[in-house]
This record gives structure tokens, C-alpha cells and sequence, in this order.
């Protein structure tokens, strides 16, 4: 027979770390440590002996637990492991000892905690399926401030923005290419930072006028399906804004006016350049120095089964500066960073930009092209490190 638990099912694991774990040492009493002890074990006849043994104690034990779960800083997990053993406790001292307030107390908790929680996913869900098309994301940093006014959160569409711009006219100059990082406020913008270097009233509308709110307070309104329907997206509209910032738009080069799109339903950018659909700024500035490498590194697949990796510098450098990833994300000395998928998925080295605002990595093929009999004249080779 098992103890009841709180609906964690990696409990009995994650125990082990309550035995060595439980808050300050003067609060992990002899009783606590022998009752999880015994309930990692499932040492069922020894705990009800323990249990009765130490009746009169047990309702403190409980709320001690309760406490420290309720301590400020501790995750929701962490409460969730300490109230498990709070629970099978009490429920132990209900079902042997015949008093079922501390269950009562516990269980009362547990359902208010579990709620909060769901709720709190809940809420991150409804924001997530506006993320889901690459390069749109919900701006919530300020999101107390913007109920109190009365807004609902911005939806930045990276995808319109980048067929005007290149990514390197925002990154690193007015934004740093990490997301949170920035701290994005009215505050900023209406002094000509960040959104403020091209929203001031001229390049493209201010943000000062509170009749422009709604073009960027999208959310949760019907006006946010025009960020998400590429397949009908309005040329004059975006030729004209082209023209006025210095850009170019040529629909005419789109088969059937379509904007191409991969098997992920992702924009595919590359195909739009080679089609000549759009010829975006490189800059703010009037001269502008744009730096672009050209030459390609090979990554070098651990698995016989998997092709090899072509990194082009001239594709990247067009898009975004060097200081987007050197140092920051890439140590520049070639066959010192340990690039790993899992680390990719982690939004580090690629995956800062692939699977966010570029196609994502799940897309393999659009990555490792080379074969493994296959090379590139001049091409740097990047050993991999097993």
C-alpha cells in the first residue's frame, strides 16, 4: 500500500532531495527525517507505528511544513514537494490517530495553490498562441501598468518590420538581442529611444498622439489578425511605407503576390531575397558602413547518419551585425563553443534567433545540406568534439 500523495508523480524521486533538503537545519526535525525516510522506502508498517508513536506532535510538524512551504522565494515546485509530505502525514495522523484537522488544513492549501498555478498557465497559454507565428511577440513587461491603463499588450510583428529592415538597423544599436533585456517603456520610446529612433511622427507614426494606441495595443482585438495573414497582406500598404523609409517592396517578384512560406508555415526569407521581392535598410544612418563576411565555416555532424553543417557568414552578416553574436553568444576562436541542439532548444548559440524570429532548427535540411563526402573550397572546418 502507498501513501497517499498530492498528485506529484515524481514525488518518490524528488523525496530523496527533501531527506538532505528541508529548510534551516533546526526546522527538520528527528520525526520529519524518519517519516520521509520511511515514505521514499515505502516502509508502510514502520511509519504507522511512527505515526501513533508521535501523535501529540504531529499537528506541529504539519504546520511546520506548511510553513517553510509557504516561505517567501520558494518555487511552486518547492512547495509542492514540501506540502506532499505534509499531506501524507496528515493523512497518515487522520486515518491512525482519528484527527482530521491538519488534512483538512493541508488539502485547503494544496487545492488554493494548485488553482493559482493553473491559472497562471492558463494565462501564459492565452498569451502563447499569438508567439506561434515566428517572430511575433507579446510584450508584457509592463502589463500592470497597461491594465491600469486601460490597453491591451503590444504585439511586435518582427516579420513586417524586417521587410523594411534589416535586423542590424535595430540590433545591437537601439535594442540588445535578448529578450527582457531592454526594459521597452513609453519612457524611452517617447524621448526617440528604441521604438522612439523611427516611431517619432515622421518615419512612421509617433507614439505621443493616444489615437495611435491601438496599433501597437493589439492583443485580444479583432485588428491582430492583420499580423498573422501573410497570405493577404496589402502590397500598396507596405510598398508605400517602403518608399517613405528608404526600402523597396516588389511584389511583382512573388509568385501569384504570395509571400513564400516553408513547410513549418514560416516566411522564408531566403527565398524572398532570391526572388528580389524586397530590399530592406541597412541602416539609420545616412552613410552607413555595413560589414558583411564572406566566407563559410563546416560543422561537422557526430552522427554518420547526419549531414553536416554549412554556415554561411555572408547570409548572417547581411541580416544582423557581428556584435549580435560575437562575443556574446559565439567565442570567436573556432572550436570553442560546444554547439548542441539541446543547447539550441535552450534559445542558446543559434537558437537565440532560429525557432524565435529565423526558421526553426526542427527544420533539419535547411542547416545540414553538406554531405559528409562533400567540402567547400576555403571553407574553415569545425571539428566536432566527442
Amino acid at each position: 500500500m502507498r501513501l497517499k500523495r498530492a498528485g506529484s508523480t515524481m514525488l518518490v524521486v524528488l523525496s530523496a532531495l527533501l531527506l538532505t533538503w528541508t529548510g534551516p537545519a533546526s526546522s527538520a526535525s528527528k520525526f520529519r527525517k524518519e517519516f520521509i525516510s520511511n515514505y521514499i522506502s515505502n516502509r508502510f508498517q514502520v511509519q504507522v507505528m511512527l505515526v501513533k508513536k508521535n501523535k501529540d506532535i504531529i499537528p506541529e510538524e504539519v504546520k511546520a511544513l506548511i510553513s517553510e512551504a509557504m516561505a517567501e522565494g520558494k518555487t511552486y515546485e518547492q512547495r509542492m514537494y514540501l506540502l506532499d509530505i505534509a499531506q501524507a502525514m496528515a493523512s497518515m495522523h487522520k486515518h491512525w490517530n482519528g484527527d482530521d484537522a491538519p488534512l483538512i488544513e493541508v488539502e485547503t492549501l494544496l487545492k488554493m495553490l494548485i488553482h493559482k498555478e493553473n491559472k497562471r498557465k492558463a494565462e501564459i497559454e492565452k498569451w502563447k498562441k499569438y508567439e506561434r507565428f515566428l517572430g511575433n511577440f507579446v510584450m508584457m513587461e509592463h502589463k500592470k501598468q497597461m491594465e491600469a491603463e486601460g490597453v491591451t499588450p503590444v504585439i511586435y510583428p518582427h516579420w513586417i518590420h524586417r521587410i523594411w529592415y534589416e535586423c542590424k538597423v535595430c540590433h545591437q544599436d537601439l535594442f540588445v538581442m535578448h529578450r527582457g533585456a531592454n526594459d521597452i517603456s513609453h519612457k524611452h520610446i517617447d524621448r526617440g529611444d528604441q521604438c522612439g529612433a523611427c516611431h517619432n511622427g515622421e518615419t512612421a507614426f509617433g507614439t505621443l498622439d493616444r489615437e495611435h494606441c491601438a496599433k501597437c495595443h493589439i492583443a485580444e482585438t479583432p485588428e491582430v489578425d492583420r499580423l498573422y495573414n501573410v497570405k493577404n497582406v496589402d502590397h500598396e500598404k507596405l510598398k508605400a511605407v517602403a518608399e517613405r523609409v528608404g526600402a523597396k517592396w516588389k511584389p511583382e517578384n512573388l509568385e501569384n503576390g504570395q509571400i513564400p512560406l516553408d513547410r513549418f508555415g514560416n516566411i522564408d526569407w531566403l527565398e524572398m531575397k532570391e526572388r528580389n521581392a524586397f530590399e530592406p535598410k541597412v541602416s539609420l544612418e545616412e552613410e552607413p558602413e555595413d560589414e558583411i563576411l564572406d566566407d563559410y565555416i563546416i560543422f561537422e555532424s557526430t552522427s554518420p547518419a547526419v549531414n553536416n553543417v554549412l554556415f554561411s557568414h555572408k547570409v548572417h552578416s547581411t541580416w544582423i551585425k557581428c556584435s549580435s553574436c560575437h562575443p556574446d553568444l559565439f567565442e570567436e576562436e573556432l572550436g570553442t563553443n560546444p554547439i548542441k541542439m539541446k543547447y539550441m532548444a535552450e534559445g542558446r548559440y543559434c537558437g537565440r534567433c532560429h525557432g524565435r524570429v529565423s526558421f526553426t532548427f526542427a527544420d533539419c535540411l535547411r542547416c545540414h545540406s553538406l554531405g559528409k563526402d562533400e567540402t567547400v573550397e576555403g571553407a574553415l572546418l569545425r571539428k566536432s568534439a566527442h
